[in-house]
């Protein structure tokens, strides 16, 4: 579902930019993000086995178009008369609506969010 799939992407962006003490100037995701304040240099088991930002993005639209062209085929059954249970579709239709406006929601704070470090000063 893309609601989860998008919900979990989010969970884990840093909420605060901080600056470290050690002069690194950057997004560390808070106090304590980074044990030892720096950056671990060499252990790349944890992050082998996470999936980049990118393919969590295209994972949570792909559930989002699934969702979607779930709801509009349950949309012709029951115009057709085909659709016995109408609250599989209302229940289709609402999760459809609800990962949109959650794809939404993240596209606007990304978007802010790039906007932000364009108007930065150097």
């Amino acid at each position: 579902m893309a609601v989860s799939a998008i919900a979990g992407a989010v969970a884990q962006l840093p909420t605060t930019p901080t600056l470290p003490s050690t002069g690194q100037i950057g997004w560390t995701g808070g106090p304590g993000a980074i044990p030892g304040g720096g950056i671990p240099v060499g252990d790349t088991t944890a992050a082998a086995n996470t999936p980049s930002f990118g393919q969590t993005m295209t994972q949570a639209l792909d559930s989002l178009s699934g969702a979607q062209a779930k709801a509009d085929n349950l949309a012709v059954q029951a115009a057709t008369g085909d659709l016995t249970n109408v609250h599989d579709y209302m229940i289709a239709a609402t999760e459809a609506s609800l990962a949109t406006q959650l794809t939404v929601a993240v596209r606007n704070k990304a978007v802010e969010a790039f906007n932000q470090i364009m108007n930065m000063g150097v």
